[in-house]
């Protein structure tokens, strides 16, 4: 990649000083724990709306996306925004009522009101050490892809820095960034910062997308450019687009959307933030409307990139004033071994990897970011980089709130230090985002080290989050789920998925990380395979566990359950228009969703 542009960089800078500003400015507001880690529950539906969408763009998510485009085309679209809206409507119409009006401050906090202590304890615990583990994972990812792009390698080390110190500020910087608006700014400032986030990010990709369009050919070089793989040859299968990718797509997005759309409180603590319970519901309500679109402008960078001319290695002969001189372009060899702008995984010699049957293993996640430098021209390239690096700002700051608030109000308040002044506890909550970043900073040096953390995040996921959703499901549904119950479900399913992924490994992958540390009983197709089957019997072993357990156990009454159960709670009452009705937007989502299928397909 080119050095940037003395433009470019403003570009990058002035965003920079906004998301800063953002925290600064909201200092003197943040002075109460309600403040600080529920901004005050008086935020407006449509920015909680846009915080939420936001909170679905983090940095792996929106590689992921582009590797999607580069591997699947347009199905990836589906997977990512229909697969997803399942679950967002459901937790708007049924979930958020519940939460909201519980008065709980974070999702362990609902567990603790609905069943006892001990499960609030064992879901804060690991939800803690999940959001540390993730904030390391989105600064490794984006860190690798900076790297990768040498956007910051000339300047730093133009100032005499060593490569290593150049990765280190690459990771360190940013992260500081996010701990200033978090610090000064809590919940408020972390929202405003991801709908800031948001708007870059289109504006950052959109001119991208617009550019590649017609570089490639319009929409009969998209055409052109669809790859030939389905979803379906993950699992095994044959064949590719048509009815049975979109409901491969759908169901993969119902398993990985609904522990995180419905259960996991790095995204829902945006719609704990509303100033009433009517607005809690309509927040994941305009969030599904954007998650419809936004996700196919992120699919079509990796499909773009795909369809380009693969770069080769090329000689020039000129001659001028009789000299002759040979300008030659050198081309890594991963890249010529590549597919357009996408390059072949590399070993440590730099030769592109190749599988068993001697096909190169394509590096999808470079796809979106190779495509930055080849469209965006100078002013607009700063922004790109701007979208890139407000993804990882994102993704970490949804994190590391979470961890603070969760941490604070369900861990330390809780078990730690009772009774102590709302002050005080502030000051914890404050403290105790800056020790996560510093966590986070650790766990990415050592994901560089291993370099192959990311797998893992599959198997962090199905153990939390998963079984949670069990939980949440049998605690708001059913009135005789009981405490004990709820403790053996999830210890059952987080069990339950350790245990697949140490008994089963991807086909041609290696003991460790991808699976299969105790023994091999079974080989799965591909990883995604083996992460759907992990999660799904994550939550079906937390779920029957929970009910047999729960059937042997005394239920609490009733009149303990008004405001935590579904059947027991009131129905908040809306308008009688009914486009102003949550029904009835959901069901226009539904159906703009059934319409964007029959699109891409």
């Amino acid at each position: 990649m080119s050095n940037l542009a003395s433009v470019d960089w403003m570009i990058l800078l002035l965003y920079l000083f906004f998301a800063t500003g953002i925290g600064f400015s909201l200092k003197s507001n943040t002075n109460s724990t309600k403040n600080f880690f529920q901004a005050g529950r008086a935020l407006p539906a449509w920015l909680c709306g846009l915080a939420f969408l936001a909170a679905g763009f983090g940095s792996e998510e929106v590689i992921a996306m582009g590797a999607a485009g580069a591997k699947y085309g347009l199905a990836g679209a589906e997977f990512y925004s229909i697969g997803a809206i399942p679950s967002m409507l459901f937790v708007a119409l049924y979930l958020m009522p519940i939460y909201y009006g519980s008065k709980a401050r974070s999702v362990p906090e609902y567990l603790a009101l609905r069943f006892d202590e001990k499960t609030r304890l064992l879901n804060a615990a690991l939800f803690a050490a999940m959001t540390l583990f993730a904030a390391g994972v989105s600064l490794y990812a984006m860190a690798r892809v900076f790297n990768a792009l040498q956007i910051f390698a000339v300047p730093l080390r133009g100032l005499g820095l060593p490569p290593q110190a150049v990765v280190m500020v690459t990771l360190a910087f940013p992260a500081l960034v996010v701990l200033a608006y978090i610090f000064f700014g809590g919940l408020t400032g972390t929202m405003y910062n991801m709908v800031l986030q948001f708007f870059v990010l289109v504006a950052g990709f959109f001119p991208m997308v617009i550019l590649g369009l017609r570089k490639i050919g319009g929409l009969s070089g998209l055409k052109a450019a669809l790859p030939a793989t389905s979803y379906l040859r993950e699992f095994g299968g044959a064949g590719s687009g048509g009815i049975a990718a979109i409901f491969a797509a759908l169901g993969l997005g119902i398993v990985f959307g609904a522990g995180f759309w419905c259960a996991d409180f790095r995204v829902l603590q945006t719609a704990f933030a509303a100033k009433d319970s009517q607005s809690a519901t309509r927040t994941p309500l305009i969030a599904a409307f954007g998650r419809l679109f936004a996700p196919l402008l992120l699919v079509l960078t990796g499909l773009i990139a795909i369809g380009m001319p693969t770069p080769h290695t090329t000689t020039t002969v000129r001659e001028d004033n009789g000299a002759i001189y040979h300008e030659i372009t050198v081309v890594p060899p991963a890249a010529e071994a590549g597919q357009g702008l996408v390059p072949a995984e590399a070993d440590a010699a730099g030769q592109p990897v190749r599988d068993a049957a001697g096909h190169t293993v394509l590096n999808y996640g470079q796809a979106m970011p190779n495509l930055l430098p080849q469209f965006l021209p100078v002013g607009v390239l700063g922004l790109g980089v701007a979208a890139l690096l407000a993804c990882l700002m994102c993704a970490v700051a949804t994190n590391i709130m979470a961890f603070s608030t969760v941490f604070t109000c369900d861990l330390y308040q809780s078990r730690i230090r009772k009774g102590a002044s709302d002050k005080h506890y502030l000051a914890a909550g404050r403290w105790a985002a800056a020790a996560g970043i510093g966590l986070a900073i650790g766990i990415a040096c050592a994901a560089m080290r291993f370099n192959d953390l990311l797998v893992a995040m599959t198997l962090v996921f199905a153990t939390v989050n998963a079984p949670l959703f069990a939980l949440v499901l049998l605690g708001i549904f059913w009135k005789r789920s009981t405490g004990h119950g709820a403790f053996a479900g999830l210890l059952a399913g987080a069990s339950a998925a350790i245990a697949h992924h140490a008994l089963t490994l991807p086909i041609a992958a290696q003991h460790g990380l991808h699976g299969g540390w105790i023994a091999v009983f079974h080989r799965y197709p591909s990883s995604l395979a083996q992460g759907l089957w992990t999660i799904f019997l994550a939550f079906s072993a937390s779920l029957l566990v929970a009910a047999a357990v729960s059937l042997c156990t005394d239920a609490r009454q009733e009149t303990d359950l008004r405001g935590l159960v579904y059947s027991l709670t009131p129905k908040p009452s809306y308008s009688r228009l009914w486009w102003q009705r949550p029904e009835a937007l959901a069901l226009l989502i539904l159906l703009l969703a059934a319409a964007l299928s029959i699109a891409l397909a």
